[in-house]
C-alpha cells in the first residue's frame, strides 16, 4: 500500500503573494528612487532604482522655495485629523445608540442608513456644493470638515460591533449606577480600542487622499490640500515629475505612520468581536 500523498499549496501561495508584493512595491520604490533624480534623468526614461545624479533638490525646492507647500500640509493635516476624531466620536456613539438602546425607529433608521451605503458619493457632490454655497462655506475649512465628520458606512461597523460587545460589562455599570453615557465613555469605548484603530486608519487615509471635494470647493490656492497642490506641478506643457515624487514620498509618510502606529489593532478591529 502506498501511502497517500497530500499536495501542499502553501508553497504556492507565498509564491503568489511574494510575486503580488514586488509587483505592489516597486512603483512606490520607483517613485522614491524618482524624488532623488533631476528631471532630465527622470524624463529620459528607465526603471533604474538607483539615481545616477543622486540630489536633495527636489525636496529643497518643494519646501524652501515653494512658499505654500508647508500651508497644503497644514491644511491636510488639520482637516484629516479633525475628521477623523469627530468621526470616531460620532460614528461610535451613533453606532453604540442602534445597538444598545430602545427607541421607537431604530430599525427604521438602521435600516436607511443601509440604504444610504447604496448611494454612490458621486451622487451627492452637487447637492453637497449647493448646501455649502448656500452656508457660505466655500472655500473654508469648515467647508472641508462639516461634511465629512459622520460616515455611515462606519456607523454601520461600529454598531455590528457593539451588538457582538459582552453585556455582562454594562449590566455591571448599570449596578453601580451608570447611564447609557457614563457607560458608553467610561466602559464601552476604551474597549473598543481595536474598531476604533481600524476606523482611524480607513478614514484618515480617506479624508487625506481626497481630492475630488476639496477641487470643487476651494478656489484660492492657500486653501489647497496637498493632493490639490501637487497637481500645481502639473503643467500644460511641461510636469514637474522630480517635484511630484518629493512631494508625493512627503504626502506618503504620515499615512505610512498612522498605519504603522495602529497597525496591531487592525486585524482585532475589522473583524469586529467585543470580547477578548
Amino acid at each position: 500500500m502506498k501511502a497517500d500523498k497530500k499536495i501542499s499549496f502553501i508553497p504556492i501561495l507565498y509564491a503568489i503573494l511574494i510575486i503580488y508584493a514586488i509587483a505592489t512595491f516597486l512603483p512606490f520604490a520607483w517613485a522614491l528612487s524618482a524624488s532623488f533624480k533631476p528631471l532630465p534623468e527622470i524624463i529620459a526614461g528607465g526603471l533604474n532604482l538607483i539615481p545616477q545624479n543622486f540630489t536633495l533638490e527636489n525636496y529643497q525646492k518643494i519646501f524652501l522655495e515653494e512658499p505654500l507647500f508647508g500651508r497644503w500640509l497644514f491644511n491636510s493635516v488639520v482637516v484629516a485629523s479633525t475628521v477623523t476624531i469627530f468621526n470616531l466620536l460620532f460614528n461610535s456613539m451613533a453606532g453604540y445608540a442602534l445597538a444598545r438602546i430602545p427607541f421607537k425607529g431604530n430599525q427604521i433608521l438602521f435600516f436607511s442608513i443601509l440604504a444610504f451605503l447604496m448611494v454612490p458619493a458621486q451622487v451627492t457632490l452637487i447637492p453637497s456644493f449647493l448646501i455649502l454655497k448656500s452656508l457660505g462655506w466655500l472655500n473654508s475649512y469648515q467647508g472641508l470638515i462639516v461634511p465629512n465628520i459622520v460616515n455611515a458606512t462606519f456607523i454601520f461597523m461600529m454598531r455590528q460591533f457593539f451588538v457582538n460587545f459582552p453585556k455582562e460589562l454594562e449590566e455591571a455599570a448599570a449596578l453601580d449606577g451608570l447611564g447609557y453615557l457614563e457607560t458608553f465613555f467610561q466602559i464601552v469605548l476604551p474597549l473598543a480600542r481595536p474598531a476604533l484603530a481600524a476606523q482611524t486608519i480607513f478614514i484618515f487615509l480617506g479624508s487625506w487622499n481626497n481630492f475630488l471635494m476639496p477641487l470643487m470647493i476651494i478656489s484660492t490656492p492657500e486653501m489647497f490640500t496637498l493632493p490639490l497642490g501637487l497637481n500645481t506641478f502639473k503643467g500644460q506643457y511641461i510636469s514637474y515629475w522630480n517635484y511630484i515624487m518629493a512631494a508625493s514620498m512627503v504626502f506618503t509618510l504620515p499615512a505610512l505612520l498612522i498605519y504603522a502606529f495602529f497597525n496591531r489593532y487592525f486585524i482585532q478591529g475589522v473583524t469586529f468581536t467585543g470580547g477578548k
